[in-house]
């Protein structure tokens, strides 16, 4: 009697997870998630703001609910979970063994395969290209550019007079179309480069801070093919850069714990270049991570 071929989201399951590691592994995972956002959800609760770390849950719109579902990623079987809220999650399937779960990559790949195709796409190369480390933070200076009004209601450290002599006097170089869409009608002018959406694969680098932000953007699209360990990497590596980011920034965030990273001197572009290299470091061993947990098939 031939037996019946099984889904590929089956044949693909190499490792098997046992009910208690990966119950301890979900309940890990979602301790960690209420730590990394225990901040941010006290301060909605009272009503406050916080212009750093805010971003992370306004620009990127992503739920406390969403950092803290577990995934295993693709390849791997869940052992007695069938009877777990988990059989209820998209993009699960019964696995070989009864009463298991595993992630349907092959019907997730069938719906989504063209996303999944840019975001694999943006990944592979922007961790193929050299980091250009040039740029200084200068992208969120040319959104104020000879601007009365700014996205912030926090104050210019500067000035708006001393802002502005900061954008001329450099070279922006800015790659990142989501930073440079904000740019002032009159900084747009003075970018080495004119980023758009379509020119993005071609465009991204790791040595843009919002590019290496935005590896935990990727991490939430690939949902269940991604790993919650590199998910909660990627949004505290996100965190991070942001504090830099707008440490550098013409704002004045030391009421935020932000102090100034003065980008305007040698002494804060030399900071800024060691901080943004380590970020690249971490941000392309992400990227590995990701990628290495597509299934190529």
């Amino acid at each position: 009697m031939t037996t019946p071929a099984q889904p590929t989201a089956l044949r693909a399951a190499v490792a098997v997870l046992e009910a208690d590691e990966w119950l301890a592994r979900e309940q890990a995972h979602a301790d960690r998630a209420d730590a990394l956002t225990a901040a941010h959800r006290e301060r909605r609760l009272r009503g406050e703001a916080h212009p750093i770390e805010d971003f992370l849950f306004t620009y990127y719109s992503y739920s406390h609910g969403l950092l803290r579902r577990w995934h295993p990623g693709a390849g791997v079987e869940l052992a007695d979970a069938a009877g777990s809220p988990r059989a209820e999650w998209r993009w699960y399937a019964p696995g070989a063994a009864s009463g298991s779960l595993v992630v349907d990559h092959a019907a997730m790949r069938r719906e989504k395969g063209a996303m999944l195709g840019v975001v694999e796409r943006i990944l592979r190369r922007t961790a193929a290209r050299p980091a250009q480390f040039g740029c200084f933070g200068l992208h969120e200076w040319a959104m104020v550019y000879r601007q009365g009004e700014h996205r912030h209601p926090v104050p210019l450290r500067l000035g708006q007079a001393g802002t502005d002599d900061v954008v001329e006097a450099h070279d922006i170089r800015c790659t990142h179309f989501d930073a440079f869409r904000f740019f002032t009608p009159d900084a747009v002018p003075r970018n080495r480069f004119a980023p758009t959406r379509e020119t993005q694969p071609e465009l991204e680098q790791p040595g843009c801070l919002h590019a290496n932000m935005d590896v935990y953007k990727w991490a939430v699209k690939l949902g269940p093919l991604a790993p919650g360990e590199v998910l909660l990497d990627a949004f505290e590596l996100a965190r991070d850069i942001r504090h830099l980011d707008m440490q550098a920034s013409p704002y004045d965030m030391a009421p935020w714990g932000g102090e100034a990273v003065r980008i305007e001197t040698p002494e804060g572009k030399a900071e800024y270049v060691r901080r943004h290299r380590g970020f690249a470091e971490r941000a392309n061993a992400l990227r590995a991570r990701l990628l290495d947990a597509l299934p190529t098939a």
